[in-house]
């Protein structure tokens, strides 16, 4: 799929960066793609920023190192400076042409939130739609549940095949309803539903996420399947199975994992790729934390109960 958005690659030449920064992309609304990039320059040759395509969409950026005296752009002009600190959070309408002077390191995490994803989020909450979000030019925001999201996601950023894409897309969708309701004013107007998915669907939905251990299926493709919203299918899905769909496929992985350990002569590795981890240290770190012991020593546990029972 041709990227269209202000993220990874694209956001990488705005910021003049060499090589492609590290992203993950959800499309978890209507097709809405909705992304999160990491960018990173510790030396940066000095100049003004490059200009993105005006378009209907936002950046909502965690700050990740102090950036002081930043020189702002809008529209083609110089129109402040301003300290940037580390741990605040800025917002940037696309369609002002925001830019920056670069003379200085700097860190930073971007949410991409295009216009159609708060679209989809009002219609799901019952609520008239969002018109703008509170982007005042060198205002930044102490928001601790985008520091809660940006942490939960950088891990994925720097092992992205070990990212899950439920995960990703949960942890996305979060992050645009929290900007949509804190920046944008987004009101319900009226209770969401509170019931869990029927037995039907519960059972569908869990048989769809297993038959996909590698965890590439999206929240929004199950959702559809099952005629519902993606925010009320994940909160459904909560209250009937007892947990996220993420972390649901997360013991279903572990669980799986187990039952190929019986096998003696099965390394460890394959185990891993067969029960859906991208690799054994994946596999090494969620197992121990699901089952309280690694791999190896829940192995011989088992195998050494197997044989003393014989």
């Amino acid at each position: 799929m041709t990227q269209s958005g202000a993220y990874g690659q694209r956001l990488g030449q705005f910021l003049r960066l060499k090589d492609a920064p590290p992203a993950l992309v959800a499309r978890s609304l209507h097709s809405a793609e909705l992304a999160v990039t990491e960018t990173r320059n510790d030396c940066p040759v000095r100049g003004l920023s490059g200009s993105l395509a005006a378009e209907d969409a936002f950046l909502v950026s965690l700050k990740l190192h102090d950036y002081p005296d930043c020189e702002l752009w809008e529209r083609g002009k110089s129109v402040m400076k301003a300290d940037v600190h580390a741990g605040t959070t800025y917002l940037y309408d696309l369609k002002r042409d925001p830019r920056y002077v670069i003379d200085k390191p700097f860190h930073s995490l971007f949410f991409y939130i295009p216009r159609s994803a708060l679209d989809g989020i009002a219609r799901q909450c019952n609520a008239p739609q969002v018109d703008e979000l509170d982007c005042q030019v060198g205002v930044g925001h102490d928001d601790g549940i985008v520091r809660h999201i940006g942490a939960s996601l950088q891990l994925g950023l720097r092992k992205p095949d070990e990212a899950n894409q439920l995960f990703v897309d949960h942890m996305m969708l979060a992050l645009t309803a929290h900007v949509a309701q804190t920046y944008g004013g987004l009101q319900r107007t009226s209770a969401a539903a509170r019931g869990g998915l029927a037995p039907w669907q519960a059972k569908r939905a869990c048989e769809r996420l297993e038959s996909d251990l590698g965890g590439k299926l999206s929240l929004h493709k199950i959702a559809a399947e099952l005629d519902l919203s993606v925010s009320h299918f994940s909160r459904a899905f909560r209250i009937s199975v007892g947990m996220p769909p993420h972390q649901w496929l997360l013991h279903q992985r572990v669980k799986a994992a187990k039952q190929l350990m019986g096998v003696r002569d099965l390394p460890l590795s394959e185990i891993a790729i067969s029960a859906g981890f991208a690799n054994q240290s994946h596999f090494t770190r969620v197992f121990s934390s699901i089952a309280g012991v690694s791999p190896a020593a829940w192995r011989r546990e088992a195998l050494g109960a197997s044989s003393s029972e014989t």
